[in-house]
């Protein structure tokens, strides 16, 4: 261990796909020595963070980017719900593989996932109990996967409320606490993807998009839009999420902000985890350089 490492806390935001750029990220950030004593974070923020917390985050990596067509196809259940169009019952068995049952306060760092429940409009601190079920509250996209009833509360995806989740990190004995933005303005880098993972990144595209078309269909119910339904939800969730942002920050000022490009990916592109790591991976260098 290098006798200067220094502690951080680690905001983890949300913003769907585009969370696989936290892995880059904290990737970086042990890479140049230092040490996370804590992670707070929101939908996908949370999930990054936890696997990290609980030691799982290369494994989960590996299981992203080898992931092929077939693969994805079999991991979404629909659930003809129309509260969400995706049961996660699955994608959070395999994460349940994982990460196993273990509890928040097990964790050899200090974590907080961010969850909305809807019915209070009031944000949801995970801080104890299981750690599974913190991330999947936390990372219930409204429309996408179905929400989490628990205690009398309709869970949903922290970023609903607090995209950018610095408060739970302000009582932590750390030298800095550093935030990751995944709605930042900056131009999207000049990254490579090998030939082999772009190819089955189109696959996975092609299959999800016919299953997504499948339950447009159903959902749209012979009505005709302009524009994909999930495009819709896309847009109006970003649009939130940037101002949340903007406005949470004031209140909570990070000791430094890692700026995402949001156009790296959209919220629901899942198969495109390479560039996002890598992206994040280069704005950690950049930042930590400045």
């Amino acid at each position: 261990m290098k006798q200067n490492k220094k502690s951080i806390s680690l905001v983890l935001g949300s913003g769907g796909a585009r969370g696989y750029a936290h892995i880059g990220v904290i990737e970086e950030l042990e890479e140049q020595g230092y040490e996370i004593v804590s992670i707070s974070g929101a939908s996908m923020g949370a999930l990054v963070g936890g696997l990290y917390a609980c030691g799982k985050l290369q494994m989960y990596k590996e299981w992203v980017l080898g992931l092929s067509a077939l693969d994805v196809a079999s991991l979404l259940d629909l659930s003809w719900d129309k509260r969400g169009f995706v049961k996660g019952v699955k994608i959070f068995g395999k994460l349940a593989e994982m990460i196993g049952d273990i509890k928040i306060e097990a964790l050899p760092i200090r974590y907080t996932a961010v969850a909305t429940d809807l019915k209070r409009n009031k944000e949801v601190w995970f801080q104890e109990g299981s750690l599974l079920e913190a991330i999947r509250a936390s990372i219930s996209i409204p429309s996408f996967f179905t929400p989490v009833e628990k205690e009398g509360m309709l869970l949903v995806d922290g970023g609903v409320l607090n995209p950018l989740p610095v408060a739970p990190t302000m009582s932590d004995q750390s030298e800095m606490t550093i935030a990751v933005n995944l709605y930042g303005d900056t131009p999207l880098p000049q990254i490579t993807v090998p030939e082999r993972q772009l190819q089955r990144e189109s696959s996975i595209q092609n299959t999800f998009g016919k299953i997504v078309n499948k339950a447009e269909n159903w959902l749209r119910q012979e009505h005709k839009a302009s524009y994909h339904l999930f495009d819709v939800v896309d847009m109006t969730f970003d649009s939130m999420q940037k101002t949340l942002i903007g406005y949470r920050l004031g209140g909570y000022p990070p000791d430094m902000m890692i700026e995402i490009p949001s156009t790296v990916c959209g919220t629901y592109d899942f198969h495109k985890a390479y560039m996002a790591i890598e992206t994040g991976r280069l704005a950690a260098k950049v930042r930590l350089k400045e």
